[in-house]
Parts: C-alpha cells; sequence; structure tokens
C-alpha cells in the first residue's frame, strides 16, 4: 500500500462521518495501477477481448501510463462483461458470472483500493462476507459462539432472491455518496455498472445488478446491504426486541438469532418489508423462524419431534451433546453441498483420466480433496469429512482404472500409492469450539 493509501486509510478510520472530495488521483496514480497489476491471479478467464495478464504485461510500460491519462481525462470506458454459467445446485441454467476485461479489472482493484477504506470501518462486526482478515470460518465461529454462550432460542433463517441481479444502481450511488464526495470517483463507479453484461452476442444494460466475480462487486454488495439491513438491524429492530438479538451475515446469505419467539416473528415480518424499499425481495421457501438453541432439543423431543436445523456457508447446524450430555451447537457439511462437491469430483475425474498421467492426475485430485477439507474440516464434522474423503477415493479408483482396458491398480497396489502421494486424512483442520471465551483468530 502506498504512503498516500495508507494515510486515507487511517483518515476515514478516524473520521467515519467523513465526506471525501480528492480521491480520484488515487485511482489515476500508476504506481497504484502498477501494484493491482501485480496482485491480480493471471490463471483468470479472460474477458471479451480475450487478452490475458501475460498479453497485456509485455506492453506493460505503455499501456498504465495510457490508461492513466484515459482515466485522468475521463475517457476510460469499461467493456462489457462476459457472461458465463457455472454449475449451481438446484439450477438448470447455473450461477451466472461476469468475466471483466483485463484491463477493466485493474481499474476495478485500483477503485475498490480507494473505496474499501473508507467503508471498512463502518461496517458492522457481525458483517463477514469478503472483508479483510475474515473468513466464513470466523462467521461461522462467531454464530456458534452466540447460541451456545449467550441466550438464544429461536432463529431467522433468510435468503434474498437473485441479490446481485436485483441491486438497485440509484440506491447503491446514493449509498456510495455518503462517503464519497469526489464526482470523477462516482462517475467511474457508475460507468463500471452500466458497462453491461454480453451474452449470446447481444449486450445487456439494466439500471440494477452488479455482476458476479467482479473484482468491485463484493464491495459494493456489501455497502448496500450495509445501509438496507445491518444499519436498520442495529439501530431499528434491535431496539425494539424484549430480548437479545444478533444479527450474522456473510454476503447476502444472513441468520438472525432472538431470545424470544416475537421478536423473531416481527423481524421476519418486517423484513419483507424493508427489503421491498429497495427493490430486494425474500425467497419465502428459503425464509423461515425456527426454535434453535439449549431447549430445542428438549421441547421438540416432548412433542415427539425432531430439533430443528439449518444449512449456512454450506454447513448443516444442529443441536447437538456433549460428552457429558449437555447443550452443545454442532455443524456438519449440508448433504447438497456434500452431494455437489462429490458430482463435480466425479466428473473432473472423469474427464482428466483422458489427458493426464496417472501420477499427475493423483496429485491433483489430492489438491482438490485438500482444498474441500481446508474448507469443511472443522470440528465436530470429521465424519462427514471421512464420508467425503472415502467415496471421493473410490472413484478416483474407479475411474483411474478405466484410463485403458488394462487394469492400473488393485486395492493393495492403489493405497501403496497413495500413501507414496500422501493422501489426506480427515482430520481437524479449523478447531470451531463453541464454548470457546475469544474469537477465531484470522487466518
Amino acid at each position: 500500500m502506498s504512503t498516500d493509501l495508507a494515510r486515507l486509510t487511517e483518515k476515514a478510520r478516524l473520521e467515519p462521518k467523513l465526506v471525501f472530495t480528492s480521491l480520484y488521483h488515487h485511482v489515476t496514480d500508476v504506481d497504484n495501477l502498477q501494484a493491482c497489476f501485480e496482485a491480480l491471479d493471471g490463471r483468470k478467464a479472460a474477458g471479451v477481448d480475450g487478452v490475458t495478464k501475460k498479453e497485456y504485461g509485455e506492453h506493460l510500460d505503455e499501456y498504465l501510463p495510457a490508461l492513466a491519462e484515459r482515466l485522468g481525462d475521463m475517457g476510460y470506458h469499461p467493456r462489457p462483461s462476459r457472461r458465463r454459467y457455472v454449475p449451481k445446485p438446484g439450477s438448470p441454467k447455473g450461477r451466472p458470472l461476469g468475466i471483466s476485461c483485463f484491463e477493466d479489472k485493474i481499474v476495478e482493484s485500483a477503485l475498490k483500493s480507494v473505496l474499501e477504506p473508507l467503508f471498512e470501518p463502518l461496517f458492522e462486526e457481525t458483517s463477514y462476507g469478503y472483508r479483510p482478515k475474515r473468513s466464513p470460518h470466523h462467521c461461522i465461529d462467531a454464530l456458534s459462539r452466540t447460541i451456545q454462550q449467550q441466550r438464544v432460542n429461536h432463529l431467522v433463517e433468510a435468503d434474498i432472491r437473485g441479490f446481485f441481479d436485483n441491486v438497485d444502481h440509484e440506491w447503491l450511488m446514493k449509498f456510495v455518496a455518503l462517503r464519497v464526495g469526489d464526482p470523477r470517483v462516482l462517475r467511474l463507479v457508475r460507468r463500471l455498472l452500466k458497462a453491461g453484461v454480453l451474452e449470446d452476442g447481444l449486450v445487456h444494460v439494466e439500471d440494477h445488478g452488479t455482476p458476479q466475480g467482479s473484482i468491485l462487486s463484493p464491495l459494493l454488495s456489501n455497502i448496500y446491504l450495509h445501509y438496507v439491513l445491518d444499519l436498520w438491524f442495529a439501530r431499528r429492530m434491535r431496539r425494539e426486541c424484549r430480548g437479545g438479538a444478533q444479527l450474522f451475515r456473510f454476503a447476502d446469505d444472513f441468520v438472525a438469532c432472538f431470545q424470544y419467539q416475537d421478536d423473531a416473528e416481527h423481524f421476519r415480518h418486517g423484513l419483507q418489508a424493508r427489503l421491498g424499499e429497495f427493490r430486494l425481495a425474500l425467497a419465502e421457501e428459503k425464509t423461515r423462524c425456527l426454535p434453535f438453541g439449549r431447549y430445542a432439543r428438549g421441547n421438540a423431543e416432548r412433542r415427539g419431534r425432531k430439533p430443528g436445523q439449518f444449512d449456512f456457508l454450506g454447513f448443516t447446524f444442529y443441536c447437538g451433546r456433549n460428552r457429558y450430555g449437555g447443550f452443545k451447537v454442532k455443524r456438519r457439511t449440508s448433504r447438497k453441498k456434500l452431494r455437489a462437491s462429490l458430482t463435480r469430483f466425479t466428473e473432473w475425474v472423469r474427464k482428466a483420466r483422458n489427458w493426464l498421467p496417472k501420477g499427475e492426475l493423483l496429485r491433483r485430485a489430492k489438491a482438490r480433496i485438500s482444498g474441500h477439507l481446508n474448507y469443511y474440516a472443522i470440528t465436530d464434522n470429521t465424519p462427514e469429512c471421512g464420508r467425503y474423503l472415502h467415496h471421493a477415493t473410490q472413484t478416483l479408483y474407479k475411474w483411474i482404472n478405466r484410463k485403458s482396458q488394462r487394469r492400473a491398480y488393485t486395492w493393495d497396489g492403489f493405497n501403496e500409492v497413495l500413501r507414496w502421494v500422501g493422501w489426506p486424512t480427515p482430520h481437524v483442520r479449523v478447531a470451531l469450539c463453541p464454548f470457546a471465551k475469544g474469537p477465531l483468530l484470522a487466518r
């Protein structure tokens, strides 16, 4: 981070109500653009112009000054994002992503480096999505400790329908202007929002939505939901509750915890109206109130029912017991995520066996499985991780033996190869104890 940006960050932290009127020179600074270029991942997909980081870097000394000049003269116009769909469970078409051109990625990154320090001090502590030194594990840890240690008896599990596709540009620009008073920065943000998406040969430009996959999109979504949801909950809903209330949000996924059922119902009914004011809507089929906490299991069993559970950030939270029979909030991999992970792994192995040598196939399979375990191998989830590892290993054995007409391995030989590769084991990689007093350290 440059000295000027470091000063900007410190000033923004000390003066949370200050509106900054001179910011654009940070965006157009060649050194800042250079740093953003170096930080970008060259392995990402290219945009509509097909230019990669390697190709752009071959003429970097020429391109960056020209880009800074165009930005300074307000002659820079971003190109449309390239639409791409990635698999999404329950969706036949998939999740839509917008892939920006590489030069647009540099501008988005430079703009983010200026805007993020202004808004980061304003965000609520219970907002975790796409923020510096915060991860899904921090959110899961804080939610678990709140349920375990505080008076939580009811939850509201909510889902915003198509959030990234329905962010209203006018409201978003008003929220950004609460902290940014430089008209050139605001104009650049609006141009990026209006760049449009190229799909099936046609450019679609809307007055709402911010493409998933954009570097700037996570920050803009946090700004939007900070004013629409987080502040509304902290300054209004929490004051109207009889008991304790807490909101945990990761991007557009959130869970609200309450001591009393009427407080949870009041929030649930008010949430639809609040989101409607800003052109958002709840997915009713995924939004519900449910009893959850230390008394939920006993109350459900007295009625002859099973205690409630809910999914959040890929995990199913349920009311478990500790070694002494007392209440403990536990988590396991959600069935939907487990099936989706195994399906993706199977499809990859089935295709990769045709063009990868066996040794490289094993090494890449190990990397994929390790990536799954790095996220899901948390406290209390070892059985589900073992189940995933078992099925993935069997899948790999099946398809690697179909690489040719001759069988490659027996199980004894395959297990020997796995030991040679250093096959992962389902041990706890992230310890999340709901009884712990302090928060999870930044990772």
